[in-house]
């Protein structure tokens, strides 16, 4: 009885919390309006085959039509093979979620499990990841990402691959900071007293309270994800022509940008808007799960 009571209680307080968490961005009009932005891009990245055919009208080529200009036919025009740039926008929309998400959770595994060791241990081990994270964090993250994908081959794994890489000091730095700020708090003396495993420790006690900073990290990680996905893309490095990724449609129409400024025009707004709308809500969820400013 006493701990069905207790279940309830702590299921109560957590939506409690995610109640007030959501008050509280509910009271930054930028914060919600990149959470609506969001919204929309994931609904169309689920949706894109709904919205826009794949086959037809994103890949199929139609020379007769190329370079048209927007119209009520083409929203967004069509570009130098005559396809249309708006269902090409709209499943390229799926990609770049797709390689921010999945690179974005690779960087939140690795850094996270770095990250939590190096903090928890301390002494020789923390020295020991921190400095070796620290050489890479001397490389800029682009630079980074290019080397690996030069290195292993231009795919969707090893792009995948390169971003959550580029990105795992990162968030081995924010987590460690977590949890340094928790691992010797009272309830943590408890658990170890009773005879708790560390690993149970970590996983149980220790990251559930380190979450805050990790999801304003991983939601302003996807941001900069998108940016080095479309970047290594337009230098040729990403995703290929005729796959509708933002980058390589902005590499092929390069070209045409001065008598058809649409071409470029229309894929540079797409990643404008979800990297603000992004970063806009990261910077709401920071203020909203920060303690301090409740």
């Amino acid at each position: 009885m006493k701990q069905q009571a207790s279940e309830i209680s702590r299921k109560y307080k957590k939506k409690n919390q995610f109640v007030d968490v959501m008050v509280r961005i509910s009271k930054n009009k930028m914060a919600v309006l990149g959470l609506i932005i969001v919204v929309i891009m994931v609904l169309t990245a689920i949706f894109a085959d709904v919205i826009a055919d794949y086959d037809d009208v994103a890949i199929q080529q139609n020379m007769a039509i190329r370079l048209q200009k927007p119209s009520a036919e083409h929203w967004f025009g069509t570009d130098e093979m005559g396809r249309d740039i708006f269902a090409r926008i709209v499943h390229g929309t799926r990609i770049s979620l797709y390689v921010g998400a999945i690179s974005v959770a690779i960087s939140l595994l690795f850094g996270g499990f770095l990250g939590a060791v190096a903090g928890y241990y301390g002494g020789k081990i923390d020295n020991g990841i921190m400095r070796v994270l620290d050489v890479f964090l001397a490389i800029p993250a682009m630079l980074l990402a290019t080397a690996i994908v030069t290195a292993l081959g231009a795919s969707m794994i090893n792009l995948l691959l390169a971003v959550g890489v580029a990105s795992v000091p990162g968030f081995a730095r924010v987590t460690r900071a977590s949890v340094l700020t928790v691992r010797d708090q009272e309830f943590i003396e408890a658990a170890r007293a009773i005879g708790a495993k560390d690993s149970t420790i970590i996983l149980t006690h220790i990251l559930p309270n380190c979450l805050a900073p990790l999801i304003v990290q991983c939601t302003l990680r996807i941001g900069k994800a998108i940016v080095f996905t479309a970047s290594l893309s337009f230098i040729g490095l990403g995703i290929k022509q005729p796959t509708p990724e933002w980058g390589a449609m902005l590499s092929g129409s390069r070209e045409f940008i001065r008598d058809n400024p649409h071409m470029v025009l229309f894929p540079g707004l797409a990643i404008m808007l979800i990297v603000l709308a992004l970063n806009v809500l990261g910077d709401g969820l920071r203020d909203a799960l920060d303690p301090k400013l409740k």
